[in-house]
């Protein structure tokens, strides 16, 4: 029986087209000066550091934005990228230069779920930070409350069956009782090798009943028995 729910963003609660066609292009084209005006920050020279080290070498200020935005080209899945992405975001939501795009069908089952008595939580590559921040800010008002917790890639990548093993085990459940959405196979693949019951979200595509997970083209398809 499922007891809590671990679920993805990007495709998955959100669309794709919102991080890749507003959240990246804002961080890319506001990164150099943010850095500039924030760079003497405590949060922010911390992450200044962790892209020195992560990088291997020690950068110029003007050289870690050529950095950055390398790794933004590259998709890179770098952990001081996703939380100075986070940070910039921040001030687009706060100035409503943008909403939290979250699909109705996700608003309208997390809320239901979490009636229900279930825990619901996040799991995504975008930092915890960044998670919040999507979710405060929709169009069905302030969602963060529905949420018992947020993982990032601190707990470890998410293809990586290890990452799913420690979120059961801060989570104190048992793996079979709890189940994860996504889009993406290998994150289910890794998911599913921990334990985890596992869904499929096909947002815009064909439904595969031969499928290896359980695929649904909404949330209302989701079966938690």
């Amino acid at each position: 029986m499922i007891k809590a729910i671990v679920t993805d963003i990007e495709g998955t609660t959100s669309s794709l087209s919102f991080v890749k066609d507003v959240l990246f292009p804002y961080a890319r084209a506001n990164l150099a000066d943010y850095i500039h005006t924030h760079e003497h920050e405590p949060q922010v020279k911390i992450l200044l550091d962790d892209a020195r080290r992560e990088a291997g070498m020690e950068l110029t200020i003007d050289q870690l934005v050529t950095q950055f935005i390398q790794w933004i080209d590259e998709d890179k899945k770098v952990t001081p990228l996703k939380s100075l992405q986070g940070l910039i975001w921040e001030a687009g939501y706060q100035q409503g230069d943008f909403k939290g795009h979250i699909y109705p069908d996700a608003a309208e089952y997390l809320k239901a779920w979490k009636a229900k008595g279930l825990n619901l939580y996040i799991y995504s590559s975008g930092s915890v930070y960044a998670q919040k921040l999507l979710f405060a800010h929709t169009d069905y008002g302030d969602l963060t409350p529905l949420f018992s917790g947020y993982f990032d890639t601190h707990i470890g990548g998410k293809k990586d069956p290890q990452s799913y093993r420690n979120i059961a085990g801060e989570l104190a459940v048992p793996a079979e009782q709890l189940l994860f959405l996504s889009d993406i196979k290998e994150e289910l693949d890794a998911a599913r090798e921990a334990g985890f019951s596992t869904c499929w979200l096909i947002r815009n595509g064909v439904i595969d009943d031969q499928a290896e997970h359980q695929q649904v083209s909404n949330f209302e398809q989701i079966k938690l028995n």
